[in-house]
C-alpha cells in the first residue's frame, strides 16, 4: 500500500459506491490522510451476501482518521446526488476530488445480455457518472 502523505488532509472526497469494494477501500484511504469522505452509495441496510451499508463505511472511515458523510445516492437518481452534493457543501464547505465509482456489470456475453441489464449499466456507468 501507498504511504499516507496528509496531502488529502481537510480535503473533501465525494465517493460514488463508497459503501463496500473498491470505493470503500479509495475512503479509508484518504481517510487516513485526514480526509472528509461523503459516501454517495445505496446501501443503506445489509445485505446477507454483500457486507456494508453507508453507515458501517461512515464508522470505518472515522475509525481511521477522517470524518464521514453518509448520504443515500443512487446515481441515477439527479435529485438524489443533488442533495448529497448540498449536505457535502453544508458539512464542509465544498468538495475537492470526486470519485465517480458506482458501476453495474454483467458478466455474460453480449447475446446473453438482457436489454434490461443493458439499460442499468449505461444508466449507472454512463448517465451516472455524467450526472454526479
Amino acid at each position: 500500500m501507498l504511504p499516507n502523505t496528509g496531502k488529502l488532509a481537510g480535503c473533501t472526497v465525494f465517493i460514488t459506491g463508497a459503501s463496500r469494494g473498491i470505493g470503500k477501500a479509495i475512503a479509508l484511504k484518504a481517510a487516513k490522510d485526514g480526509a472528509n469522505i461523503v459516501i454517495a452509495a445505496k446501501t443503506t441496510q445489509a445485505h446477507p451476501k454483500l457486507p456494508g451499508t453507508i453507515y458501517t463505511a461512515a464508522e470505518e472511515i472515522e475509525a481511521a482518521g477522517g470524518k464521514a458523510l453518509p448520504c443515500i445516492v443512487d446515481v441515477r437518481d439527479e435529485q438524489q446526488i443533488s442533495n448529497a452534493v448540498e449536505k457535502a457543501v453544508e458539512k464542509f464547505g465544498g468538495i475537492d476530488v470526486l470519485v465517480n465509482n458506482a458501476s453495474a456489470i454483467s458478466l455474460t456475453n453480449t447475446l446473453e445480455t438482457p436489454t434490461k441489464r443493458v439499460d442499468l449499466m449505461m444508466n449507472v456507468n454512463t448517465r451516472g457518472t455524467y450526472l454526479t
